[in-house]
Formats: structure tokens, C-alpha cells, sequence
């Protein structure tokens, strides 16, 4: 049962003595870089010398992991938490608008130009393929992942404002796009999420996602306040930090079997902890540990997304055509991104302070990461599954590795500042 986790750590231990020796990196674009080419070697390996099944093995390995199960229902809910713990409340809500706006109307608007950009690539290549499948993949790289984001934040200065507009839009905009999946899904597949496996009318598909939406960003504020009661009814930190633990495991618990949220509860219940519990429920003595604990939490989790990521291109399809519209699909999602900033910004210019910059800085930021790349792994198993986990994975690759190591010239550059 440890072998798995033994193999993962001991892969993030040795790329990270690698990346912090030789290649000097960011850790989360050093990890993903060292894993791909770790990944490559074996597909190399495999060709030359196929009698090995060296790629088959890991191939299995991959599958016993079930990436989509171990993310989305496990991983994600502890490192969304963790970065909600960080973010500033009052200058959250000074940039709810934006956040808000950008987190729903954004993710929408991204998923249909994906999506029809997507629809288009494919029957320009001779692939027929259903306009709701292009949508799923729409919806799929349409959000930042919080994670990249979050550690991206970490090392790179921007404005106060627009750092809590770049990490509110990331940890929302996740929860919102995985309703927005579940939702496609249920209209493709009749899958039964809250659908009962019947069509979905529009009135059916607004009350779907505000039940979800809504529903979770209540139970985190519910879980929140009742672990906040307990914290504040104590003074010791190793329970204080279980109850925390206890928040993160239950209330997403409750979320998947309730068919709400959780990411979104997560979210809610770390700011709602990470703010009000900080200051009114915890002493100094708890409030470090707390943070130590999740920050530690964070930090390993997050190595460990990173290099798992790095493995999945033996996953991958490598038929000419599906490459060609992988690769054509990055400067969609580039693309896309930066309508879904630059409209709805537009019309809140007329009432929100707009800083310099940034529609450029927000579309670059917008680190895709390992939820994209979950949401496409867990597709059933149809024909355009192949497609639309390799162009994903382009998509994410890219935004790792490239928009990774260039934000800090990008922001530079909007903002007029010499180097």
C-alpha cells in the first residue's frame, strides 16, 4: 500500500536535489520539467527495446494511481484550503467584483471559446467530433489551477489588489468550472450528477449549478463556523490543528455525497479559518503551528501534484492529427484566456479601479495545472477521450513550463517597470 506514495516522494526528493543543485528552477516548473523528461526517457527506452514494456509498467502504475480519484478527491481538498488559509479577507472583498465576475462569467465565457475553437480545429483535421464534447474540453482548460497560482504568487511581486484578484479568481474559478464540467457531462452522458440520468431542461442545468455553487460555498461557511466554535473554546494547538484536518476531510465528504462543491467549500471554510478563526479563535502558540502544519501540507502535496503531472504524457496520444490540435489549441487557450479577462474587465472599467496592466498580467498568470488535467482523465472512455486528454496536456504543459518561467518579464513589461 506504501509503495506508491514511496515512489512518488522518492521521484519529488530526488528531482528536487536535482532542480535546487543544477537547474535552479521555480520548484513547481523544475518538477514538472524533471518528471517529463524522466517520462521521456521511458517512452525512448520502450521504442528501442519494446520486449522491456518498460512504459506499459508505468502505464499501470499510472492507473493504480487513479490521478483523477486521488485529486479531486483527496489532494485538492487540503491544498485548496491551504492557499484560501493566505488570502487576505478585506482585500478580498475590496476585489470581490472582479473575482466574482471573473470566476463565473469568465469561466463561461472560456469555456465557449474553447470550446468552439476546439470544434473548429478538429473538422479543419477531418475529426467529427459533437460541439458538447468541444464544450467539455472548453470547461475542462478553462480554469487557473489555484495550486500553480498559488506557488506562482510566492515568488513574484504584483500589486496588492491585483494579487488578491489573481488568487481569488483562482481558488473560485476552479469550483465554478468543475460545476460548469459536471454539468456538460451530465448533458453528454446522461451521468447521473443530481440529473437522474435524464436530459437536462435550462431551467434544470441554473438551478443545478447554483444548487452546487451555493451549496457548497454554505457548507463551508456552516463547517467553518462550527470548527471556528470549537477553536475558540480551547487552547491547544495539536487538537486545534486536528479540527482543522477534521474541516478539510468532513465538509468535503458531506460536498460529494450532498453533489455540491467542494472546492468551493473548501475555499470559504480556509478564508473564513484562515481570517476570523485566525484572529478571534487561536493563540499565537496555535496560530504558528496551524500555519506551519498547512504550509508543510501544501508544500509536499504540491510537489507531489507537479511530478505526477510530468508522468501523464505516457498517457498520451501521439497520432499526428490529435498532436497537430494539441499544439494549435495553446494559443486558443492563450487566446481565450485573454478575451474571458479583457470583456468582462471592459465593462467593469466603467465602475472598478482598472490597474495597469492588468488584462496582460491575468491572462498570463493564469497557470493551468493538475484539475484540468483530472477532469479530462476522469472523461469515460469514448473516442474523443484520447483527443481531449492530449490536447489538455498541452495546454497545461505549456502553461506550466512557458507562462511559468516568463511572468515575471510579462508583468515587468505591463506594468513599464525597468528591469
Amino acid at each position: 500500500m506504501l509503495e506508491l506514495p514511496a515512489i512518488i516522494l522518492t521521484c519529488v526528493s530526488i528531482f528536487g536535489f536535482i532542480n535546487h543543485r543544477y537547474l535552479k528552477l521555480p520548484i513547481t516548473v523544475g518538477l514538472v520539467l524533471m518528471a517529463l523528461i524522466s517520462a521521456l526517457i521511458v517512452l525512448g527506452i520502450d521504442s528501442i527495446a519494446p520486449v522491456l514494456g518498460v512504459s506499459e509498467t508505468v502505464q499501470i502504475w499510472l492507473d493504480e494511481i487513479d490521478f483523477n480519484r486521488t485529486l479531486m478527491h483527496g489532494m485538492l481538498s487540503f491544498l485548496l484550503f491551504a492557499g484560501a488559509l493566505h488570502v487576505d479577507l478585506e482585500t478580498l472583498i475590496e476585489s470581490k467584483i472582479r473575482v466574482g465576475t471573473l470566476a463565473t462569467i469568465g469561466v463561461i465565457l472560456s469555456t465557449i471559446i474553447n470550446g468552439s475553437g476546439f470544434y473548429f480545429l478538429c473538422h479543419l483535421f477531418g475529426i467529427q467530433i459533437d460541439y458538447l464534447l468541444c464544450l467539455i474540453f472548453g470547461a475542462v482548460v478553462s480554469p487557473t489551477d489555484p495550486v500553480a497560482v498559488l506557488a506562482l504568487l510566492k515568488r513574484v511581486k504584483i500589486p496588492k489588489k491585483l494579487e488578491a484578484t489573481v488568487a481569488g479568481e483562482s481558488l473560485f474559478n476552479d469550483g465554478v468550472a468543475v460545476v460548469v464540467y459536471s454539468i456538460l457531462v451530465t448533458l453528454a452522458f446522461g451521468a447521473s450528477i443530481g440529473g437522474g440520468g435524464h436530459a437536462l431542461g435550462a431551467s434544470a442545468v441554473v438551478g443545478l449549478f447554483i444548487r452546487e455553487a451555493f451549496g457548497g460555498a454554505l457548507l463551508g461557511i456552516v463547517c467553518g463556523y462550527f470548527a471556528f466554535l470549537l477553536m475558540r473554546r480551547m487552547d491547544d494547538y495539536v487538537i486545534e490543528v486536528i479540527t482543522t484536518i477534521a474541516l478539510v476531510t468532513g465538509a468535503y465528504t458531506i460536498a460529494l455525497h450532498l453533489h455540491i462543491s467542494g472546492p468551493i467549500a473548501m475555499v470559504v471554510a480556509g478564508v473564513f479559518i484562515g481570517n476570523t478563526g485566525r484572529r478571534l479563535a487561536m493563540s499565537e502558540e496555535t496560530k504558528s503551528h496551524v500555519t506551519q502544519f498547512w504550509h508543510l501540507v501544501d508544500e509536499i502535496l504540491n510537489a507531489a501534484l507537479f511530478v505526477l503531472i510530468g508522468f501523464q504524457i505516457i498517457m498520451l496520444s501521439y497520432q499526428a492529427s490529435i498532436l497537430v490540435i494539441s499544439v494549435l489549441c495553446v494559443p486558443l487557450a492563450v487566446g481565450a484566456r485573454w478575451l474571458a479577462v479583457f470583456a468582462p474587465l471592459q465593462v467593469l472599467s466603467r465602475f472598478v479601479e482598472k490597474p495597469r496592466g492588468d488584462v496582460v498580467i491575468l491572462t498570463w498568470a493564469g497557470l493551468r495545472g493538475g484539475i484540468s488535467v483530472a477532469l479530462a482523465l476522469s472523461l469515460p472512455d469514448i473516442s474523443a477521450k484520447p483527443l481531449i486528454l492530449t490536447a489538455t496536456y498541452t495546454v497545461v504543459v505549456f502553461s506550466i513550463l512557458i507562462q511559468g518561467l516568463t511572468i515575471e518579464k510579462v508583468i515587468r513589461w505591463a506594468q513599464g517597470i525597468e528591469r
